[in-house]
């Protein structure tokens, strides 16, 4: 496809306010995907923001030929694609594994679209790129740059109701650790689910009080028709740079102090933790097994082990694996290889995931699942979904998943404190 393709000055000071436009110029779109770095340094992220809107196709499936069809499609028309993995596709991946809870939100199971036209802005740049298939790049600026930004207003006030209380928490913590003893694994990732019915709500206000309130390298804000993403994820799952796979898995967290040495205090207990840097390194070890199924022999590295990363509420305990991938084979390999990302479900894979349909008591859907970009060239940069709300416009279901990783050391009543700090920020700004 043919893309005209055209840079436009952004003033200094400006790149927030153009967001915010772009944003808004997007809405009357039934398909878009927004991607907001929030401003984080990095020496990985590429882009600062990316805007797909509109769909001048799709790539969709539930198969396991899903993610063929996508590298297929992307070898023919070497164009952007945007879209998003399922946690529950896992089910098409191994054939051991079933999902026995019901849809709610109603996401297809894998779903890519090629935008009728892509905006960014690239890290440390002063211009916002625009590439359109169907319109002249100058006209889709100046819609853009003279759109109106409302008034933000007040989020009404929702009550969510906890999938598993408190007491059934603690109690499937404990069951869940006696599983570790008896050898059945050596972590796993367990969450609940909270929800609110008939929620009416206006998704973008949602994102923005959220991105405000709790911005994240990997901040989304994603519409397919009458389903909406609103997400706040501080977390890289996978990213392709031509012929370098990198993972960066968080497992490991603490809270945040309004005291500056309480905070630091708390910051370096975290990367001393002998709890949280097990946890880490678990998840290093499946993430390097991972990948050494789409990277060559000998290729692959742990670039950082137990990083300190600092977010609005919490610190996260970060850690950084590349490897090569092989010559000659799909670049969806790599997402083959290593979805679900093991940070989300623990060790050994198969098994507990088996676990997590097993105690969990909802079906995780887009949460724990992956969004993101293909470019022209065949890089890709894909999040993992946490600190996210889900919204069915048409049902009016609004819900969130939080959860942690257990391992035979957990402390019940801690993880049940973890879980609820990880929620904060997504019900905060309904009270």
């Amino acid at each position: 496809m043919h893309r005209q393709k055209a840079g436009f000055p952004i003033a200094s000071g400006q790149h927030k306010d153009l967001k915010k436009r772009m944003l808004q110029w997007s809405q009357p779109l039934s398909i878009l995907l927004f991607l907001d770095n929030n401003d984080y340094p990095s020496p990985y992220s590429r882009y600062e923001c990316l805007l797909a809107a509109g769909s001048h196709g799709n790539i969709a499936g539930n198969t396991s030929d899903a993610l063929s069809l996508l590298a297929e499609h992307h070898k023919e028309h070497q164009d952007w694609l945007f879209g998003h993995i399922v946690y529950d596709y896992k089910n098409y991946l191994e054939k051991k594994l079933s999902s026995s809870h019901p849809v709610k939100t109603g996401f297809p199971d894998i779903h890519f679209f090629c935008p009728e036209i892509v905006c960014y802005i690239e890290k440390g740049s002063d211009t916002l790129v625009i590439e359109s298939a169907t319109f002249a790049p100058a006209d889709v600026y100046e819609q853009i740059i003279n759109t109106e930004i409302p008034q933000a207003r007040p989020q009404p006030a929702l009550r969510f109701s906890q999938a598993i209380n408190k007491t059934n928490y603690l109690q499937t913590i404990a069951q869940l650790r006696q599983h570790i003893a008896d050898g059945d694994c050596y972590e796993i990732n367990f969450c609940n689910h909270a929800f609110c019915d008939n929620a009416l709500i206006d998704p973008l206000q949602v994102f923005q009080a959220l991105n405000s309130l709790s911005p994240a390298p990997f901040a989304a804000y994603y519409r397919l028709e009458d389903k909406y993403m609103m997400c706040a994820s501080p977390e890289r799952y996978l990213q392709k740079n031509a012929d370098r796979i990198i993972a960066q898995p968080i497992k490991g967290t603490a809270r945040r102090d309004a005291d500056m040495q309480k905070d630091t205090e708390i910051k370096n207990a975290l990367q001393q933790d002998i709890k949280e840097r097990a946890e880490n390194v678990m998840i290093v070890d499946l993430m390097r097994n991972d990948l050494a199924r789409c990277c060559e022999t000998g290729s692959i590295s742990v670039d950082e082990l137990f990083g300190v990363y600092t977010f609005p509420q919490v610190h996260q305990l970060i850690s950084t694996i590349s490897g090569k991938i092989k010559k000659d084979i799909p670049f969806t390999d790599a997402i083959r290889s290593s979805f679900p990302m093991g940070s989300m479900t623990g060790a050994p894979k198969i098994k507990v995931m088996q676990l997590i349909d097993q105690y969990e008591t909802s079906r995780r859907e887009l949460f724990s699942g992956t969004i993101g970009y293909i470019s022209p060239a065949g890089d890709f940069d894909f999040n993992v979904i946490i600190r996210s709300l889900f919204y069915n416009a048409s049902s009016q279901y609004l819900s969130y998943h939080t959860g942690g990783a257990i391992t035979y050391d957990s402390d019940p009543l801690k993880e049940w404190e973890e879980m609820r700090l990880k929620a904060w920020a997504l019900e905060r700004i309904f009270t």
